[in-house]
């Protein structure tokens, strides 16, 4: 079995170990009865949604102990932690954030997020066509799986 996918575009390899462990949690989160496993916008995770020309700004509230899988970015973009502690696992690794910082996002990334405290998260996008339709936007960004994500590469 191969262990990393290439990505042409940036010459970033992704660790295809990582990427099988997520799906399989969040296959299993996601098919779960279980009351405490939020699927999507939840009252547990509440996302505010703005907009400025040309970006796309997304809010999330955690509370401490929580447990997020990210959607796998088709493009970079930047992400903001603005309070809180957080701890961040990616194909790249593991990183312990605190408040305030920022990240550069690169296209590819997925990612498990836990809050060590309470945490207000904001991922910032690129927006050129001024989209305020919720669906559409994740569309656009998102893949929901590396499959996917393998074939909109070649395509791009």
């Amino acid at each position: 079995m191969e262990d990393k996918l290439e990505i042409k575009k940036e010459h970033r390899l992704i660790n295809t170990e990582f990427i099988n462990k997520v799906e399989t949690l969040e296959k299993a989160m996601l098919n779960s009865e279980d009351p405490r496993i939020a699927k999507g916008n939840s009252d547990m995770f509440p996302l505010k949604h703005s907009f400025s020309e040309g970006v796309y700004i997304r809010e999330m509230f955690m509370q401490k102990g929580g447990l997020v899988i990210g959607k796998l970015y088709k493009i970079s973009h930047t992400w903001f932690l603005l309070k809180g502690e957080l701890e961040v696992a990616t194909d790249e690794g593991t990183e312990y954030y605190i408040a305030p910082c920022y990240v550069n996002a690169p296209e590819g990334t997925k990612r498990v997020l836990h809050a060590i405290e309470d945490v207000i998260f904001v991922n910032v996008y690129p927006n050129p066509n001024n989209i305020t339709d919720i669906e559409q936007l994740e569309d656009m960004l998102t893949c929901t799986s590396y499959e996917k994500y393998k074939k909109y590469k070649l395509l791009k």
